[in-house]
């Protein structure tokens, strides 16, 4: 089979209502190498770059409250700093490039997927509300 490894996606695919950062950027723990009094910060097993992680709070208003909120790993050499929050709004929203998923199978039982990606940043596309699609279509 040609599929081995992390899947390439784009961020629409993984989220179509857009996200929101609602943690902190820190590093993933590597559980093998660290000890008691020694934190070893996991690296990608394909690239060999630092792993981070940040939560996000997925768009879609469809999804059930605890499906709300994932992790999004990371791999970048050095911290990734989120984009700036936009005033007005109680959390930032934020795009992810270079975006692969892993399917794997959780401790219920459920497939689920773990989201890698290269770069965050501010969103660089908005929706166009329903009324401008409405002028557009004119």
């Amino acid at each position: 089979m040609a599929l081995q490894g992390p899947i390439p996606v784009t961020f629409p695919m993984v989220f179509p209502h857009g996200c929101y950062i609602v943690g902190e950027v820190e590093p993933v723990k590597d559980f093998d190498a660290s000890t008691n009094g020694r934190f070893v910060q996991a690296r990608d097993k394909q690239t060999g770059e630092l792993v981070w992680q940040v939560a996000v709070m997925d768009g879609d208003p469809t999804l059930k409250p605890a499906q709300k909120t994932v992790a999004v790993k990371i791999l970048s050499p050095v911290q990734p700093v989120p984009p700036a929050p936009m005033p007005g709004l109680p959390f930032t929203p934020v795009e992810f490039e270079t975006v692969s998923v892993t399917p794997y199978v959780n401790g219920n039982g459920r497939l689920a997927f773990s989201i890698k990606v290269r770069e965050m940043h501010a969103p660089r596309h908005t929706a166009p509300s329903k009324a401008q699609a409405g002028k557009d279509a004119a």
